[in-house]
């Protein structure tokens, strides 16, 4: 394992696992994912408008702010957890993950503080996850999910790495329909708005 600094913040962790080239990510992809996904976030939020911050494309739909509420409680009551479990020697059994418990701690957190803690959080889960040195025989330990049973540590990782994309595409999204009222006759041409 070797660690290489790239914006003196950022840690990436570079692994010679490959779990084969039947197109399933790999250690390395899904660490490399999930080191870009506060850039990502960043990217898509900083200058959002509060209109834009509050929107929801139907009732029971969350905000941008809810997202990255539950992306950023993510980081502290879902996933480091739970590579815990899975590789240390106790309980096997995960806590349930309450989808909606970031609403609570974060709910209130302006979006700079928001998303500043999401990428201190992220970071320190990296670097917590390159000490781990990872190899082939600690990726097929398991961990007991609430409604899954058996789940490997592997499978976590990259529904880590999904779930960071499927969010970030949730946030493009909200956007989208958001803004889409402007672009008048070209809405024809964007699906997410014909939905």
């Amino acid at each position: 394992m070797h660690f290489v600094h790239e914006n003196d913040e950022v840690f990436h962790y570079v692994h010679e696992w490959c779990s084969g080239n039947d197109g399933a990510m790999t250690l390395n992809a899904v660490y490399d994912s999930l080191s870009r996904t506060p850039a990502a976030f960043r990217a898509l939020l900083v200058g959002a408008t509060p209109e834009a911050l509050a929107y929801r494309e139907s009732p029971d739909a969350w905000t941008l702010h809810e997202v990255l509420c539950h992306v950023t409680d993510g980081e502290v009551t879902d996933w480091r957890p739970r590579v815990a479990t899975i590789v240390g020697d106790g309980d096997k059994r995960f806590t349930p993950f309450d989808r909606v418990g970031g609403r609570r701690t974060y709910g209130n957190w302006p979006l700079p503080a928001l998303l500043d803690e999401f990428e201190r959080l992220r970071r320190d889960n990296l670097t917590y996850l390159a000490q781990l040195n990872l190899d082939a025989a600690a990726l097929s330990r398991t961990g007991i999910h609430p409604e899954f049973g058996s789940v490997t540590l592997e499978q976590l990782l990259s529904c880590w790495g999904v779930h960071d994309l499927a969010h970030i595409a949730q946030v493009s999204r909200i956007l989208v329909r958001h803004f889409g009222p402007d672009v008048g006759p070209w809405k024809k041409y964007f699906s997410l708005l014909s939905t």
